[in-house]
């Protein structure tokens, strides 16, 4: 051999280490890409308002303002706003999150006239912005006298929601059909083969859709802002409204302090969540 030539089966292994680091090259660009927002909202939080407002950009601060986020939690009733958030997200996930593994269920394990016409119809909702059904619904609570009340999201809660319905479609067609016959020839109804057999055997997509539908209630500004008077208000609002001066300017610095920590409940539930969200993701496509 010489001293060029390279050892027996090493060209596979330098394809592979070379695959290798252009796989976690990308991984890691894309993992700056979507951090790098929330870094430049910390940093933001931790700058001066003149440092904010210079020109041209300051990308670091030049004394860390650790008494941003402090001043950002007392100059409002923070944890009053967060209970808020979390009593609406809470009801909303819950009630979402079983009223559509049951629609889920019904589209996957029963038959009826016009069931794939039904689908289509909701999948086709999906597309449908949240904008044009908003004015329509805040009409219709008007009438029933439910503006300023937690009642709009119990009943969303309860009408199901199409993207989580096709997660849990997709998740129990994929079940074996011996689990309901043996079921049925035991003498069970539909209502217990879901309570007691597909219901718990769904935990995947049950911490996934509940993961979705608390970031959906948490992180929304609209409905709350035009469905709640101030005290019953959500944390996201506050954060956008109440960071101003008296000539109505915004406190861009603690805004972003104030949004830090707005954000960190999601990320601590995602990260506690994160195994069985993947898992369900990844489950719902499998038939």
């Amino acid at each position: 051999m010489t001293a060029t030539s390279l050892p027996p089966n090493s060209a596979p292994r330098v394809r592979v280490r070379a695959n290798r680091l252009v796989l976690y090259t990308v991984l890691v660009s894309l993992t700056g890409l979507f951090i790098g927002p929330f870094g430049w909202l910390v940093l933001n939080g931790l700058k001066t308002s003149a440092e904010l407002a210079a020109s041209p950009v300051r990308w670091l601060p030049t004394d860390f303002q650790w008494q941003n986020f402090a001043d950002a939690f007392n100059l409002i009733d923070f944890l009053g706003y967060a209970r808020n958030s979390l009593i609406i997200a809470l009801i909303y996930a819950t009630l979402v999150t079983l009223s559509s593994a049951w629609v889920g269920f019904g589209f996957a394990r029963l038959d009826a006239p016009g069931k794939k016409t039904l689908f289509g119809i909701l999948i086709g909702s999906m597309m449908l912005p949240q904008m044009i059904t908003l004015l329509p619904t805040y009409l219709i609570f008007a009438k029933l006298g439910m503006v300023d009340t937690y009642w709009p999201w119990v009943f969303w809660g309860l009408a199901a929601a199409p993207y989580l319905v096709f997660l849990f479609r997709q998740f129990f067609a994929g079940l074996p059909r011996e689990l309901e016959e043996a079921a049925i020839v035991d003498g069970c109804g539909y209502g217990t083969i879901f309570w007691r057999i597909f219901l718990p055997q769904s935990w995947p997509v049950l911490s996934a859709s509940f993961v979705i539908a608390f970031t959906w209630s948490w992180g929304d500004y609209i409905a709350p802002q035009l469905l709640l008077s101030t005290d019953k208000s959500t944390l996201a609002v506050a954060v956008m409204t109440t960071y101003v001066t008296s000539a109505g300017t915004p406190v861009a610095n603690l805004q972003a302090a104030a949004s830090v920590m707005y954000v960190v409940p999601i990320l601590l539930i995602f990260l506690i969540a994160q195994r069985g969200f993947v898992a369900g993701m990844s489950t719902t496509g499998l038939k």
